[in-house]
This record gives C-alpha cells, sequence and structure tokens, in this order.
C-alpha cells in the first residue's frame, strides 16, 4: 500500500509563500499522475494541482499564476510550492495519486491570516 507523507505546511501572511512536500514509499510514484489536493473548512476536498510522470501540470484556476507542482521520481517525491498566498487558500493539503486516489494520508495544514 502507498504511504503518502506530506510536510512544509505552517502559517503564513497573505502574500507570503510555502513550499509542501510529499514523499511517497513505492517505486509506483515515478508511474503515474500525481496531485495535490485541498480541504477548505466546511468544503469538499478538491484537486488542486496534477502532474504526470511526464512533467506536464494542470491548475485549479483559483491558483493558476501562484502554485506550481513539481515532481522528483527519484525522489519519490512532489512538491507544491505556493507564492502570494491568500486567505482563502488556508486549508489541509494532501498529496495523492491522481486521478484515482488511494487512501489518504495525514495532510499538511497551510494557514494564510489577512
Amino acid at each position: 500500500q502507498v504511504q503518502l507523507v506530506e510536510s512544509g505546511g505552517g502559517l503564513v501572511q497573505a502574500g507570503g509563500s510555502l513550499r509542501l512536500s510529499c514523499a511517497a514509499s513505492e517505486s509506483i510514484f515515478s508511474l503515474t499522475s500525481m496531485g495535490w489536493y485541498r480541504r477548505a473548512p466546511g468544503k469538499q476536498r478538491e484537486l488542486v494541482a496534477a502532474i504526470t510522470r511526464g512533467g506536464s501540470s494542470n491548475y485549479a484556476d483559483s491558483v493558476k499564476g501562484r502554485f506550481t507542482i513539481s515532481r522528483d521520481n527519484a525522489k519519490n517525491t512532489v512538491y507544491l510550492q505556493m507564492n502570494n498566498l491568500k486567505p482563502e487558500d488556508t486549508a489541509v493539503y494532501y498529496c495523492n495519486l491522481y486521478p484515482y486516489p488511494r487512501p489518504w494520508g495525514p495532510g499538511t495544514q497551510v494557514t494564510v491570516s489577512s
């Protein structure tokens, strides 16, 4: 079973930046697309960004131009660089396989203060 461990969240002021990391336990990582998802308080989990094994990416409209997803297949790790953060980006962020996620990890909390 794939284990996913997210890290890098924290408290940041609006306009600030954070870089999230996600380490996967298996080499299957290099064979599949990966995604970053988030769940804001009172809302359903949503896809933020996804990246194919070849490096092609797509983003939710709300984060285009501010977030960048990348991956290092040799390290089984996917990253999310988040710039110009807004209070509405406050959420628990998760990484998982895309588009068919496995059981969810604990996620990492991102809180953006205004």
